[in-house]
C-alpha cells in the first residue's frame, strides 16, 4: 500500500574528495522510501543560490516533490565536508548557519503532516532553535502511524536535552551501535567491558519513554531490534563487496519503516532493511537507483554473514 512519508531535516551537498553530491540523511531516506512506491516528501530549506538551484533540479530529476523545499534569500544552501579513513568510514565537518537551519512553520506544512502516515526526523536539524521549533509545531499537527527518530548524532549538533526531547516525541528510535553506547550512558546503563547489552539498553530506554520500537544497526554484523511488548530480534547482515557506505544507513531506515508500514514483523523489517543497506553500500553513491524487485531478487539468493555470537539467542525469537 502506498503511504505518505515525510522527512523533515537537512538537504545539503556532501563535498567529497571526488566532487559535490547532493545528500543529507533525510533526503537519502526520502529518495529510498519513494523508490519503494511510497509518496516520500522532503521538508527542508535551500538557499537562493547556485547550489540551491542545482539541488532543486536534482530533486525534480529524481521525480520527488519539490513543493515543500523552501528557499532562503539570506542563508546559503547547506554543505558538509566529507573525508574517509583507511576503512572507508566517513568523517563530517558540517557547515553551520545555513538555509535548513531556518525552516518556517507554514500552514501547508501543517496540512501535509496532518495527512501523513509517517514522519522521520533527526537531531542535526535541531541544532538551531528556529528549525527545532518548527519541527515541534509539525509534530503537534501529525496524527499518523509512526514518528521515526533516526538519531544521526553529529559532532557539536546535539545535546543530551535534544536527545531526550526527541526520543520523548518518537514512536521508533533508529541508531547505530556507537550511538547506543552514548545513549546507554544518558539512560543510566552501567559500562561493560564486553560492550553494551543491547537487550538491557532497550529495556532502559523503553522504561523512560513511550517508544514502540528500537532498532540498532551493527554495520557488517547486522541489526538488533526490540518492541515495547518484549519482542527481541537479531538478523545478521548480508555479504556484499563494500564500495561506498554513504547512504546505507538511510536505506536501512527506509526498508525497516516500509516493512512496518506493510504490517511485517520486526524480523522481516530488519531483514529488508539489511538488504537495502547492503545493496546501497555495494554501489557508488547514496542515490543510485534501487527498486523493490531488485531487493526481492537479492533476498532470494543473498549470502548471510556470520552471526554475532552474543546475539544468536535472538535470531529465532
Amino acid at each position: 500500500m502506498r503511504r505518505t512519508v515525510v522527512a523533515y531535516g537537512e538537504i545539503l551537498w556532501d563535498l567529497l574528495p571526488t566532487g559535490a553530491v547532493l545528500g543529507g540523511a533525510p533526503f537519502n531516506f526520502v529518495y529510498r522510501i519513494n523508490s519503494l512506491g511510497h509518496r516520500g516528501v522532503m521538508v527542508s530549506r535551500l538557499g537562493s543560490d547556485d547550489l540551491g538551484d542545482r539541488a532543486l533540479k536534482i530533486v525534480e530529476q529524481f521525480e520527488l516533490e519539490s513543493g515543500y523545499l523552501q528557499r532562503d534569500p539570506v542563508h546559503s544552501t547547506g554543505t558538509v565536508e566529507v573525508s574517509f579513513d583507511e576503512q572507508r568510514n566517513p568523517d563530517y565537518r558540517i557547515i553551520p548557519d545555513v538555509a535548513y537551519d531556518y525552516i518556517r512553520a507554514e500552514t501547508r506544512l501543517r496540512r501535509l503532516l496532518a495527512d501523513a502516515d509517517a514522519l522521520c526526523f533527526g537531531t542535526l536539524i535541531q541544532r538551531s532553535e528556529h528549525s527545532k521549533n518548527t519541527l515541534y509545531e509539525l509534530l503537534e499537527a501529525f496524527s499518523g502511524t509512526y514518528v521515526l527518530l533516526d538519531i544521526n548524532l553529529r559532532k557539536d549538533c546535539y545535546s543530551r536535552e535534544s536527545i531526550r526531547d526527541s526520543i520523548r516525541r518518537a514512536d521508533i528510535l533508529k541508531l547505530n551501535d556507537g550511538e547506543a553506547d552514548l545513549l546507554g550512558k544518558i539512560y543510566g546503563m552501567p559500562p561493560a567491558s564486553t560492550g553494551l547489552d543491547l537487550a538491557g539498553f532497550c529495556d532502559a530506554v523503553f522504561a523512560q519513554s513511550s517508544l514502540r520500537y528500537i532498532v540498532v544497526t551493527l554495520g557488517d554484523r547486522g541489526a538488533f531490534a526490540a518492541s515495547r511488548e518484549g519482542r527481541r530480534v537479531y538478523r545478521p547482515s548480508f555479504v556484499v563487496p563494500l564500495r561506498d557506505p554513504i547512504g546505507s544507513g538511510d536505506a536501512f531506515t527506509a526498508g525497516f519503516l516500509d516493512a512496518l508500514l506493510n504490517d511485517k514483523g520486526l524480523a522481516q523489517a530488519c531483514r529488508f532493511g539489511n538488504a537495502m543497506g547492503a545493496l546501497v553500500a555495494s554501489q557508488e553513491g547514496a542515490t543510485r537507483p534501487l527498486d523493490r524487485p531488485r531487493i526481492e531478487a537479492f533476498l532470494a539468493t543473498a549470502e548471510i554473514g556470520l552471526p554475532e555470537s552474543r546475539y544468536r539467542q535472538f535470531m529465532d525469537s
